[in-house]
């Protein structure tokens, strides 16, 4: 269970600036990884044009839209979404942000951090 006094609590980072690495959204750059201490993570995501639906069995994401629109598809059911709007995506749910003609970019929140191991897809 990670601590949730640490000694001196992590320095701000440059989301931004951390590398770019593919995810089943497109890309992202993924932020307090080793200093949220397992607590939790924040990715900054750019949502690609053919997302692949996932879900976690132990995550729980919040979607933050920064820019563009579209939809947001929890378990095969579509929302329209639009910058400013904010999705709750619990255990569980399959899931994918699917852009409306533009880029598409996000904040996600992920608690507790980000497992590569807990990205999970359906076969076929």
């Amino acid at each position: 269970m990670p601590t949730l006094r640490p000694d001196r609590p992590p320095p701000p980072i440059d989301l931004a600036a951390q590398p770019s690495v593919s995810c089943p959204c497109g890309t992202t750059r993924r932020g307090f990884l080793e200093e949220g201490r397992g607590i939790c993570s924040l990715h900054l995501v750019e949502i690609g044009a053919d997302p692949r639906a996932h879900y976690h069995r132990r995550l729980t994401e919040v979607y933050y839209f920064l820019e563009g629109e579209g939809h947001m598809e929890l378990d095969g059911v579509r929302y329209p979404v639009k910058e400013g709007h904010a999705v709750l995506v619990l255990p569980g749910t399959r899931h994918r942000a699917i852009p409306g003609g533009g880029p598409m970019k996000i904040l996600n929140f992920v608690v507790p951090g980000f497992d590569p191991s807990d990205e999970w897809f359906d076969e076929g």
